[in-house]
């Protein structure tokens, strides 16, 4: 687990917000309950979903290389009673050289 640094001008973080209670789904959305229906193997209909991504983010520590990039998602959804969050990496994505990075401890995933 790191940071990412956008002071220096590379990469940029955008959101999209889907509000789906009582409206047509859009495709993402589907596929997000898709992906939850499969992974949590229970029925499940967002009501709102949020896109956050992190595109070509440079490590905190790249003051000197910024090409080495990551780009990546997290979406949170709920159906108003439960919630989750997806992590998504693009593949091959992950960039940043942990050899070089500030901790040595490096961890991708979550607890």
């Amino acid at each position: 687990w790191d940071n990412a640094d956008f002071s220096r001008g590379v990469g940029t973080t955008f959101y999209q917000e889907f509000s789906t209670l009582n409206t047509a789904k859009p495709p993402f959305v589907r596929d997000v309950e898709a992906k939850v229906r499969r992974y949590m193997r229970s029925s499940y209909s967002a009501a709102w979903t949020l896109k956050i991504t992190w595109e070509k983010a440079p490590v905190y520590s790249s003051r000197t290389d910024t090409q080495k990039t990551i780009t990546y998602q997290a979406v949170l959804t709920t159906d108003g009673f439960r919630s989750y969050i997806l992590m998504l990496y693009q593949d091959r994505g992950m960039q940043w050289d942990y050899t070089r990075l500030a901790a040595t401890n490096v961890l991708i995933g979550y607890t």
